[in-house]
């Protein structure tokens, strides 16, 4: 490791560790930051709840948006193409302009 390199120490809590299960992701931006709001959708529940919250900046944004392609495309290689990713987004009622994973 070169002296301009530097190590990050991640700490992962256990609450952190089990995670937030999320079956929708909304996602809404201004000119300084992206929003990514986890929700969780339960079958003939007409209401649901954001689980979790993630701002980022736009670079940051973009970092995401490789590594995540980088990460599908490897594990569609081992594992196949994903089914039901085309699938119909779910109408939202709320404001903003939001796109929907």
């Amino acid at each position: 490791m070169s002296e301009m390199e530097q190590q990050l120490n991640i700490e992962l809590t256990e609450e952190t560790a089990e995670g937030v299960y999320s079956n929708l992701a909304i996602i809404t931006h201004s000119n300084a930051e992206f929003i990514i709001d986890f929700v969780r959708v339960m079958p003939g529940v007409p209401k649901a709840k954001v689980k979790s919250r993630i701002v980022l900046t736009p670079i940051h944004a973009k970092q995401l948006f490789r590594a995540l392609g980088d990460n599908l495309s490897k594990f569609e290689q081992m594992h196949g193409p994903i089914k039901g990713a085309d699938v119909t987004p779910i109408p939202m009622n709320f404001g903003g302009t939001n796109t929907q994973a």
